[in-house]
């Protein structure tokens, strides 16, 4: 029978034995998750595109979503008075890369508004252009997010893919689940006949205007109101963009 002292040294020895192996998986998997990360987030970028794409995101490889990366879409970045920023000034906010797919619109959300910076990807290929702006926002348990894609004439939203961090399955968990939601977003407005700015209303109990309400989530209110939040507050901060490039 071991001692009490041998025990205790055994113990010891596997646990650092043990932090260091997993020390060095995680390392060493590092890039391969970063890699994958960034797939998933080009994916979620472009499936606001919709039908506008050759073929679904889900059927797309990650060559193909890199290759849309690479030849269709210009990256932009854009601070809070609509000035695009070259990659080195968005390198200078804190991020190790300067392009739009390396924002992180939640740390972003932490910064004091006048300090914000914002992605924008511009697709364009022989059938149209378009826009595709990120927006973030609260549902009823955590964080939600989007991203929109606009018509040349940055009014009418040709796409939208929505996503959220925890909201209840089979309701609020419906933005992302339910393509039906997303594609009520489909012809919408976010401007008025009178060019003022109204975004997109996420209405209980049925859309009422048919430019710009969209049926909201049975059972679901807060993260219905939540979407509406987040279209209202995260679109008007790429307005000095949309109302300078509408066509």
């Amino acid at each position: 029978m071991h001692s009490t002292g041998y025990i205790i040294r055994f113990v010891l020895v596997m646990t650092t034995v043990v932090a260091l192996v997993l020390a060095l998986m995680s390392t060493a998997l590092k890039p391969l998750h970063d890699a994958n990360e960034a797939i998933y987030n080009k994916r979620a970028i472009i499936s606001a595109l919709g039908n506008k794409l050759d073929k679904t995101v889900a059927e797309m490889t990650d060559e193909e979503v890199t290759a849309i990366f690479e030849n269709r879409i210009t990256q932009r970045v854009m601070d809070v008075e609509g000035n695009f920023l070259d990659e080195n000034a968005v390198i200078a906010r804190g991020y190790k890369a300067g392009k739009a797919e390396n924002v992180d619109m939640a740390k972003e959300r932490k910064k004091d508004e006048a300090d914000r910076i914002y992605p924008i990807y511009e697709y364009k290929d022989d059938k149209g252009e378009y826009a595709i702006v990120s927006v973030r926002g609260n549902g009823l348990w955590d964080a939600i997010w989007g991203n929109i894609a606009l018509d040349k004439d940055m009014n009418t939203i040709v796409g939208a893919s929505f996503d959220h961090q925890g909201e209840t399955p089979g309701l609020g968990a419906e933005i992302k689940d339910n393509p039906k939601y997303s594609a009520n977003f489909v012809g919408k407005k976010i401007f008025d006949a009178d060019g003022e700015y109204v975004s997109i209303t996420s209405r209980k109990g049925g859309a009422k205007d048919p430019l710009h309400d969209v049926d909201g989530i049975t059972g679901a209110t807060v993260t219905a109101d939540g979407v509406t939040d987040m279209m209202k507050d995260g679109m008007k901060h790429y307005l000095p963009y949309l109302t300078k490039n509408k066509k």
